[in-house]
């Protein structure tokens, strides 16, 4: 009868601890992790090639919203699982990462923002779920050319963070970051935090770190329609989502009424650029709506109700399920937190709502990125550009442009020199085409001056040059008298 049990009945269980503000912040609050973690689970341990050597749990833990007591509140969580999918505050990953080597569990976490964490032994058990945002961040920056940078970020811990490790990591790559601006919460906050970006020279790109006005953001509302009043969206202004990045925005066949019902949304929206993960066959909503037909999912909330972070926790999941599994049949013991920290990669895996592979360098989980742009009409977006899964470590590959440009609202912002994106020397400052074009002019002056000025001078004789005669038969000598002379030093010879 015993041998005759699944192997879920004697396999070892590895729990995973799911850590986030669930209760703080309108991205993980709607995200239903619960019921990700739970759908998660279920398929995993169904599946044969996954359900070899653990069967696979989970626990929820409450991440705090202030990052002081978020941060003594993980102290306490070491038996909470094998391994840690958190924490969401970049504020306290670093010492997260450094409780995590000492229990010698694994960390996962997507706000873990230094370039170079999964590299070398200061962090041996971290393992990094999601391309370093920075990255994909810097190689969009790149492609257009848009060096100089703002950050502008929510007023809530996790939030400000996230602004402020972003910049540092952008700032590695050689990004001059500046000003990265809290936006405060009264009633001028958002005018206050657009005026500081406006008094900066230079700057034509605005990240925004807060939650989306499409999945309910409230304060990415105020801001881009302040924007708008303060005429920045017409003139050249550019907005970036943060926070799509870390999951799948729907926009194939997918509509926002949002965009249609409210006007000054609609032309604020017309200078915002999103960079989300691509999706595949079906997007996010279509894909939560077929797991509720089958009643995997047991929720009656709208799909479109839902925050598609709820698809990113899924395929995370299924990440340390699957990195579990090849390190278990590699090493064959235990996985320690060491042990899931060395995974190899290189395997693929169908996520919520796309395919997704793991990198062999310690990428971790990769995806394909497009950049989603709106048209100032309706209520849909489209993307512009591709950016490959294997491109997304901000050194190798680029930008695919798909076909259909990118629509400013106003100007279009002007182009900073490519020596910023380089990273074989330091840029001095870099030289736009309107700066290089009124010094050409200015050259072209100098030189026709000159030229004039030469041109009058061998008219009056007081300058010219002869090789072997004037062209006219006359002489071709230069006659110098001693008052032509000038001796510079004439104590050492008077000859």
């Amino acid at each position: 009868m015993i041998s005759l049990f699944p192997c879920q009945a004697w396999g070892t269980t590895f729990k995973v601890a799911l850590i986030g503000p669930w209760t703080c912040d309108i991205l993980y609050s709607k995200a239903l992790p619960d019921l990700a973690a739970r759908l998660a689970t279920s398929r995993i341990n169904k599946n044969p090639y996954l359900n070899k050597g653990y069967w696979y749990d989970y626990t929820l833990v409450n991440e705090d919203c202030k990052s002081t007591r978020a941060l003594v509140r993980f102290a306490d969580v070491e038996s909470y699982g094998a391994a840690f999918l958190g924490p969401a505050n970049p504020g306290y990953c670093s010492s997260a990462a450094l409780y995590a080597k000492e229990w010698d569990v694994g960390i996962l976490s997507w706000s873990c923002l230094k370039p170079n964490m999964n590299a070398g032994d200061k962090y041996p058990t971290f393992l990094r779920p999601l391309p370093l945002s920075a990255h994909v961040i810097f190689t969009v920056l790149r492609y257009f050319q848009w060096a100089h940078v703002a950050i502008i970020s929510e007023e809530a811990d996790i939030w400000e963070a996230t602004g402020q490790e972003l910049a540092t990591s952008l700032r590695a790559l050689g990004l001059p970051v500046n000003p990265v601006v809290t936006m405060e919460s009264d009633k001028d906050g958002p005018r206050r935090a657009l005026t500081r970006v406006r008094e900066t020279d230079r700057v034509r790109v605005i990240i925004m770190c807060m939650p989306s006005v499409l999945i309910g953001g409230q304060a990415q509302y105020r801001l881009l329609t302040t924007a708008l009043a303060m005429r920045m969206i017409d003139r050249g202004y550019v907005f970036i989502t943060y926070d799509t990045l870390l999951y799948s925005l729907p926009y194939k066949d997918t509509n926002y009424y949002m965009l249609g019902n409210d006007t000054k949304l609609r032309k604020a929206y017309d200078g915002v650029l999103s960079i989300t993960m691509e999706s595949g066959e079906r997007n996010f909503y279509e894909a939560f709506r077929d797991a509720q037909n089958t009643y995997e999912i047991r929720s009656s909330t709208p799909p479109e109700q839902v925050s598609p972070f709820f698809g990113t926790i899924y395929n995370m999941m299924n990440y340390i399920a699957m990195a579990a599994e090849q390190a278990r049949a590699s090493r064959g013991r235990w996985v320690s937190g060491a042990i899931l920290g060395d995974s190899e990669g290189g395997f693929e895996f169908e996520g919520f709502n796309q395919q997704l592979q793991a990198g062999r360098n310690g990428e971790g989980m990769q995806a394909g990125y497009v950049v989603l742009d709106y048209s100032g009409m309706g209520t849909s977006l489209y993307s512009t550009h591709f950016l490959h899964a294997s491109h997304t470590d901000g050194k190798t590959g680029g930008l695919k442009y798909l076909g259909r440009s990118v629509h400013f609202a106003g100007s279009t912002p002007y182009t900073d020199s490519s020596c910023w994106f380089s990273p074989h020397f330091a840029c001095s400052g870099g030289m736009d085409v309107t700066t290089f074009f009124f010094l050409l002019l200015l050259l072209i002056s100098l030189v026709g001056s000159f030229i004039n000025i030469f041109l009058y001078l061998k008219k009056q004789g007081r300058v010219g040059f002869s090789f072997g005669g004037d062209g006219n038969g006359g002489s071709s000598k230069v006659i110098l008298t001693l008052d032509d002379l000038v001796f510079i030093n004439t104590q050492v010879s008077k000859r």
